[in-house]
């Protein structure tokens, strides 16, 4: 299933839609089959209505009430390309909350920043509260997959010695289309492509740590919650995103996020 968080334009309001967010289904016919409720609290319930995806605008489908956990260093050449060497276990840092944004939306260029660059990654969305889950077991605890882009400040991120600020910003996580609760990693290729130029090219299965790995070693550090998001790294490529650019990050088989940039501050 493709879950799709949208806003409906303001005339559905008379079709008994309003104007608040909402959640449904997308089929192949690109009609979406509106839900009653968060699915990842309510589960998946049916209100009867339908809205052509034309005439809705697609956001985040999924906004983290609780953290966005990332992977940092977990493609080997991404780990060279930075200096550094692969690393022994995982290794994690947030984003708060409030850098996500949706397909469409704008990365917002902060004044303080002179370069701000992509990073093409598969996301994680977890579907329950869960603790120290076994490697066997991570599929229960997961709802599905969404991309995501991990936008950094680069030069920050030099000049601080750590991660927070340079991918902290808003706006600094891109994620969507939508989450597909039957998509299953493998050898699947992902791509950031700025300005119809591909950057980055890999097979997820070119991952170090897996999505078993990760889900236990992330679950030993913390809870996990219903909606929480994990992205599991970028492969090698990275780099910076000019003023206005336009920005895509796809992952076969799972969907295609386009994002555009700010001018500069």
């Amino acid at each position: 299933m493709r879950i799709v968080r949208f806003s409906p334009a303001a005339a559905d309001a008379a079709l008994g839609l309003g104007t608040d967010p909402l959640f449904g289904l997308l089929n192949d016919d690109d009609l979406i089959a509106v839900l009653s409720g968060d699915p990842l609290f309510a589960g998946i319930n049916a209100s009867g209505k339908v809205v052509p995806l034309a005439q809705v605008r697609l956001l985040a489908p999924v906004l983290p009430r609780s953290k966005v956990v990332c992977i940092g260093k977990n493609y080997a050449d991404h780990a060279k390309e930075m200096g550094g060497e692969v690393p022994a276990e995982p290794v994690i840092f947030l984003k708060p909350n409030t850098s996500v944004i949706g397909p469409g939306d704008t990365i917002a260029w902060p004044a303080m920043s002179d370069r701000v660059d992509h990073e093409a990654e598969l996301a994680i969305v977890i579907g329950r509260i869960c603790k120290d889950v076994p490697k066997e077991r991570f599929s229960d605890v997961i709802f599905g997959y969404t991309v995501a882009n991990d936008v950094t400040a680069r030069d920050l991120q030099k000049k601080d010695g750590q991660w927070t600020r340079a991918k902290g910003f808003d706006t600094f996580c891109p994620l969507g289309p939508w989450i597909d609760t039957d998509f299953k990693p493998g050898s699947q290729l992902i791509t950031a492509t700025l300005n119809g130029e591909i950057k980055q090219s890999a097979q997820l299965s070119d991952m170090i740590f897996d999505i078993p790995t990760i889900i236990n070693f992330v679950s030993q550090v913390m809870t996990l919650l219903p909606g929480d998001v994990i992205l599991t790294g970028t492969p090698a490529g990275i780099g910076p995103m000019p003023e206005k650019a336009t920005v895509t990050v796809a992952i076969e088989g799972l969907g295609a996020l386009t994002n555009k940039v700010s001018v500069h501050g």
